[in-house]
C-alpha cells in the first residue's frame, strides 16, 4: 500500500459539533508555479483569470500554421452534425465562433508579470532541463510549441526544509510551498477530522500532527486559487490513508475480508442505487467508521466543487486504487513475492494517481473528458502515478522494515527476485524510478507539443507540480522517514 498515512483505531459513532467560518488565504500575488515543475519545457501557466478574453479564432480553423496533428483532429473538432458548432475545441471558421474557455475562479487579480528578456525565456521556458540525456525534453526546437510569453521573476525562496533527497535520485527542487497557506490548511485538516469526521482519538493526535498534510499539498497543488480548491485534495488525502491504515494496514487491517470491507467503503464514493427498503441500512453504514465517515465527507466536498465528469474520472481511479488493494493482500494471505514486473503493474493501481488526476480541480478549470481519456494523457498519468509510488517505495524503506511482518516495496521484491544485496537492490530501485521520471517527461513534452491547447498544457504543468511536490513532501517529512545507510 503506499505508505504516507497515519494510524486511525475503530471510533465511536459520529458526533456533531459547529465549526467557525475562517476567511480562505488569498493566492499569492506572483505566479506560484516554480519553473522546475515544468521539467519538460512548459511556459508558465498562471492562475485563471477573472474574466478570460479568448485570442480571436484563426479563420483557416487550425491551431496555427502549423496543421494539426492527425490523431487529435477529432478531439479538437469535436461532434458533427446539425447543432454540435458549439462544442468544438478547435478555433470555428466562423469569425463569431470563439473557443471555450475554461471556467474562471474567484481569485485577485495578480500584477502583470515583468517583461523578460527573449533569450532568457527561451531559456527558462523553452530550455527544458539540461544535463545529460535530456536533450530531447525541450520543447525549443520542435515545430509545434507554444509561444514565448512573459514570465514574472520568482520571489527568492525560503531556505529548504530539513531532510535529505535519496543520493542519485531524479527529481526537481521545488520552493518552499507558502507558509500562510500550509498554516491555514492544517489548521482546517484537522478541525474537519477532529469534529465532522472523528478520524482519529487524542492519543494519535501526534501522528495526526506529524503527517504534515497541509505542507504536502499545498506544495503539491501550486496554482490552487483558493485554500478552499486546496481544502479538497486535502480532504480526500486524509481519507484515502484513512483506508489504508484501518483496512489494509497494520493498525486493524488485514488481506482478509478486505475486499468486502473495501466494496462497502466504495459506495461513500460511488452511491448505492436501490430499494427504498434497502437504502437506510446503506446510509446507516456510511457512519459506521472513521474510514467511510471521511470518504463520505471528503466525497461530499468534491462533488461540491468537481463537474459530473471530473467526478466519475475520480470515482474510476479508486476503484483502480482498490483493486491494487485487494492484488497485495492477496500476495500477503498466500506468502507470495511477485517478480519484479508483476509488483511494478500491482503498483500501477495501488498507487498516487487519485491525487495528481484531480489536478484540474483543484486549479479551478477542467480538462475536457475526451483529451483526458486520450491514450497519450492516460500514459503521463500512470507514469507520473507509478514514479511518486516508487519515490514512497524509496522513502517509506526503513519505516516498513522495521514494521511487523514483510512489507512489500521495489527494493525488498529486487533484492528477493534478483538475487542482490539490500544496497544493490535499493540503488537499483532509485534507476529504475528515474526511468520512469525521464519517460513521464518526455511523454509530456510529446503531448504538449501535439496538443498545445491551454487545459491540455495547464493539467500537464499541474500534474507535474505534483510529482515535484510529492518529492518534496517525503524529502522533508523526518517525522516519518529517514534513509538507510547505504552511502
Amino acid at each position: 500500500m503506499s505508505d504516507p498515512g497515519f494510524s486511525v483505531p475503530p471510533l465511536p459513532a459520529q458526533r456533531s459539533r459547529p465549526g467557525t467560518a475562517v476567511p480562505d488565504v488569498p493566492a499569492p500575488a506572483v505566479p506560484d508555479l516554480p519553473i522546475t515543475a515544468a521539467a519538460f519545457g512548459l511556459a508558465e501557466v498562471a492562475h485563471p483569470p477573472l474574466a478570460p478574453t479568448p485570442p480571436s479564432p484563426p479563420t483557416t480553423g487550425t491551431l496555427s500554421a502549423t496543421p494539426p496533428v492527425p490523431a487529435f483532429e477529432r478531439v479538437l473538432g469535436g461532434p458533427t452534425g446539425l447543432g454540435t458548432a458549439s462544442l468544438s475545441l478547435a478555433a470555428g471558421s466562423s469569425p463569431t465562433d470563439t473557443p471555450p474557455s475554461p471556467p474562471a475562479a474567484p481569485v485577485e487579480a495578480a500584477a502583470p508579470p515583468a517583461p523578460a528578456a527573449d533569450s532568457d525565456l527561451r531559456r527558462l521556458v523553452l530550455g527544458g532541463p539540461t544535463g545529460l540525456g535530456t536533450a530531447s525534453l525541450s520543447l525549443a526546437h520542435t515545430s509545434l510549441r507554444l509561444p514565448a510569453e512573459p514570465v514574472a521573476a520568482l520571489p527568492t525562496p525560503a531556505p529548504p526544509a530539513e531532510g535529505q533527497a535519496v543520493p542519485g535520485l531524479y527529481h526537481h527542487p521545488v520552493p518552499e510551498p507558502d507558509p500562510e497557506r500550509v498554516e491555514e490548511v492544517s489548521r482546517r485538516i484537522k478541525r474537519w477530522a477532529q469534529d465532522e469526521v472523528q478520524l482519529y482519538p487524542e492519543e494519535w493526535e501526534g501522528q495526526f500532527d506529524g503527517f504534515s498534510v497541509g505542507r504536502y499539498m499545498v506544495g503539491c497543488h501550486p496554482d490552487a486559487p483558493t485554500v478552499d480548491h486546496l481544502m479538497i485534495a486535502t480532504r480526500l488525502m486524509v481519507a484515502e490513508n484513512a483506508v489504508d491504515d484501518c483496512y489494509c494496514e497494520d493498525h486493524g487491517g488485514s488481506p482478509v475480508g478486505l475486499g468486502g470491507r473495501l466494496l462497502l467503503a466504495h459506495t461513500a464514493l460511488d452511491p448505492l442505487h436501490t430499494t427504498p427498503e434497502y437504502a437506510p441500512g446503506w446510509q446507516e453504514s456510511l457512519g459506521s467508521d472513521p474510514p467511510r465517515r471521511a470518504y463520505r465527507s471528503a466525497m461530499d466536498y468534491f462533488v461540491r466543487m468537481a463537474s459530473p465528469s471530473q467526478t466519475d474520472r475520480y470515482r474510476h481511479d479508486m476503484a483502480r486504487l482498490h483493486l491494487g488493494y485487494l492484488a497485495e493482500a492477496a500476495w500477503a494471505e498466500t506468502d507470495h513475492v511477485p517478480e519484479v514486473w508483476e509488483y511494478l503493474a500491482m503498483r500501477q493501481f495501488n498507487n498516487f494517481r487519485p491525487c495528481p488526476t484531480i489536478t484540474d480541480t483543484i486549479g479551478g478549470y477542467e480538462l475536457p473528458a475526451d483529451l483526458h481519456a486520450r491514450p497519450e494523457m492516460q500514459r503521463v498519468i500512470a507514469l507520473a502515478g507509478n514514479a511518486t509510488t516508487i519515490v514512497n517505495d524509496l522513502y517509506s524503506y526503513t519505516k516498513e522494515l522495521a514494521s511487523p511482518g514483510r512489507h512489500l516495496n521495489l527494493p525488498v521484491v529486487i533484492s528477493e527476485r534478483e538475487q542482490l544485496s539490500e544496497r544493490d537492490a535499493y540503488l537499483k530501485a532509485v534507476e529504475v524510478h528515474n526511468e520512469l521520471m525521464h519517460a513521464f517527461e518526455a511523454a509530456a513534452a510529446d503531448l504538449a507539443a501535439a496538443c498545445p491547447l491551454p487545459p491540455v498544457v495547464r493539467f500537464l504543468k499541474g500534474v507535474a507540480a505534483w510529482v515535484d511536490g510529492n518529492h518534496d513532501w517525503h524529502r522533508t517529512n523526518t517525522f516519518r522517514y529517514s534513509l538507510p545507510a547505504f552511502w
